[in-house]
């Protein structure tokens, strides 16, 4: 259980092309182990599973820190009526 807190709080401390770095680099492992255990069974297969749940949790936290960018920069001033 502490290497997922260990990975959330590393996450958490990542901006957002760091994420989209990372995202990449998992999607690209995940392909290669995909692949890897439909040539041959795998030592441990819930490595896949682990991987997947590492990627669902990086998308979510760029998606988390998208909103937040969109939701600090102030919308365009409103027109007022005179």
């Amino acid at each position: 259980m502490s290497k997922k807190i260990d990975f959330l709080r590393s996450v958490k401390e990542m901006n957002e092309t760091d994420l989209k770095a990372r995202i990449q680099e998992d999607e690209l492992r995940l392909k290669k182990l995909t692949f890897a255990h439909a040539v041959s069974p795998l030592e441990n297969p819930m490595t896949i599973r682990g991987v997947r749940k590492d990627l669902a949790r990086l998308k979510t936290e760029l998606k988390n820190k998208q909103s937040q960018a969109k939701e600090s920069v102030p919308a365009e001033t409103e027109t007022t009526e005179s």
